[in-house]
């Protein structure tokens, strides 16, 4: 099969690789010729350019643009697509982007890979990036059941573990589960650095172990993608942050008041909560 890939970034890139295991033909588009050259030369594409001509033989086409640029990216690209080319998307929330491109490609299915790294752009993509991982495809009522056919094959080939859902379920999902951790997390960068002795200043960071690391890590990454997700998913993510606050305010009480007691009670229920959430057996 033919695939196309509208940026060769981290996802873009790791599509890449992956496909081209699986035996694809993977044509890549890029802004840039660097970007291009070095697709490649690491083996993501058979071949890969600045124009979007290049897309002319794809069946299917993976857009891995930033959210925003995603609907007007498949206006560029319709008049040198196939009538039959079938378009699906990796961004991280859905309904804006569906209720966008539905009008403009009948073929389109929603999707969105639950998987990445803190590192950015065609160098941080690696094999195997979607396997076990969820990926959630997001088809409405006037989505044609073959190309979802289509794009749920390629996907389970990833060895990716595939979801169905509406696109406002997924926002609403993901504002708790991938949005808010990055908010919170980039919320305790912040604070750790606000530190005003400058000697423990020093002391922490040179202290951070794992704790830090794990519960900083999505707080560290890529800033555009992090205004992406509050930008498009706004009211869901006001709202969990909310709901956040609300549960640290009464961390804070039971703190304050020194009921020992009870911070042990809230923890015990978040102890066993955690066990509920279909978390991969490293985490």
């Amino acid at each position: 099969m033919n695939i196309g890939i509208v940026g060769l970034g981290l996802i873009g890139g790791s599509l890449g690789l992956d496909l081209r295991a699986l035996g694809h033909q993977v044509l890549g588009v890029s802004r840039q010729e660097r970007t291009c050259q070095v697709a490649i030369d690491r083996g993501v594409v058979d071949d890969a350019s600045v124009n979007l001509t290049l897309l002319a033989a794809a069946d299917v086409v993976f857009i891995c643009t930033p959210i925003g640029q995603i609907a007007s990216m498949v206006q560029q690209l319709i008049p040198h697509l196939s009538p039959n080319a079938i378009l699906t998307d990796v961004g991280s929330v859905k309904t804006p982007v569906v209720e966008a491109v539905t009008p403009l490609w009948l073929n389109f299915v929603g999707g969105h890979p639950m998987a990445g790294r803190e590192y950015s752009g065609i160098e941080a993509a690696v094999s195997g990036l979607f396997a076990g991982n969820p990926y959630v495809l997001t088809p409405i009522e006037t989505t044609p059941p073959e190309a979802v056919k289509v794009v749920e094959q390629i996907v389970r080939s990833l060895t990716s573990n595939v979801y169905f859902c509406h696109p406002a379920d997924h926002d609403q999902a993901v504002a708790w589960i991938s949005h808010l951790p990055v908010m919170v997390s980039a919320s305790l960068i912040h604070a750790c650095g606000s530190e005003t002795d400058p000697v423990v200043l020093e002391l922490l960071q040179q202290l951070a172990s794992s704790g830090f690391r794990d519960t900083s890590r999505v707080g560290g990454g890529n800033p555009e993608l992090g205004v992406m997700m509050a930008r498009y998913n706004r009211e869901f993510l006001w709202r969990s942050l909310l709901n956040y606050r609300q549960s640290l305010d009464q961390l804070i009480e039971l703190i304050d008041q020194e009921n020992w007691k009870g911070l042990e009670q809230r923890l015990q229920e978040t102890q066993a909560q955690r066990s509920q959430f279909h978390l991969k057996a490293d985490d």
